[in-house]
């Protein structure tokens, strides 16, 4: 897929390198030649030096072909024109990263198919690391609407022993949560479970929830199995 990336900032340039990884052409365009620069020798995308809401920049850079958009720029008011800008000229797929909440709705209502607010979702990770250090890792989904954890299973706690579908039936299970993952042992495979999938020692579960459900989920998971 061509991917065109407005801003060569840290944000820019990492997104640019994960997509070349995966096999990506991508280009990027930021008014900093030192920037192009470095995204053309260390990253290997194409660069663009100019203005990303300019519509000759944009023109020259591609963006007719592009079939995905990322506006990574500096303020929210240039995101949302460059936004505005790939709409126009229909591109397919157009995210932007979001400062200000105030600007989720003008975002949305332009074009963008994904926001990402970089503010809200680093003071959420870091705030669910500081209460839940048990946690592995954490994903966010429409706006922090939905949670992925990773979660390990102790050797002496409630889950042990039981089968996904005795878990999605005890009443104590949060409502709308679902494991969705499984790990037996660290050294293998993730694996889709099934309802007769039962959950040993030292696995690894991943669990699909709401975010006021997390700490119901974590202290259900982890409570002491007095039945052994």
């Amino acid at each position: 897929m061509y991917v065109l990336i407005g801003g060569a900032g840290l944000v820019g340039l990492s997104l640019a390198h994960k997509l070349v990884e995966l096999g990506h052409t991508v280009a990027v365009i930021d008014i900093d030649p030192t920037a192009c620069r470095y995204a053309r020798e260390q990253v290997g995308a194409m660069a663009f030096e100019g203005s990303a809401v300019s519509t000759e920049v944009l023109l020259e850079a591609g963006i007719r072909k592009a079939g995905s958009l990322a506006a990574v720029l500096r303020s929210d008011a240039l995101n949302l024109a460059m936004v505005t800008l790939a709409k126009h000229y229909g591109v397919p797929h157009i995210l932007s990263r979001m400062r200000h909440p105030d600007f989720a709705e003008p975002l949305r209502l332009v074009g963008a198919n994904h926001i990402i607010s970089t503010v809200e979702l680093s003071v959420s990770t870091m705030v669910n690391a500081i209460e839940y250090p048990q946690v592995k890792s954490m994903m966010h989904f429409e706006q922090g609407q939905i949670e992925v954890l990773k979660l390990s299973i102790p050797n002496n706690c409630y889950v042990v022993g039981r089968s996904v579908a005795q878990i999605a039936q005890d009443s104590r299970f949060p409502t709308g949560s679902l494991i969705i993952g499984y790990q037996p042992h660290p050294h293998e495979d993730l694996m889709i479970p099934n309802g007769s999938t039962v959950l040993q020692p030292d696995s690894t579960v991943l669990i699909v929830t709401k975010p006021g459900c997390l700490h119901q989920v974590i202290d259900f998971i982890e409570g002491c199995n007095t039945n052994s």
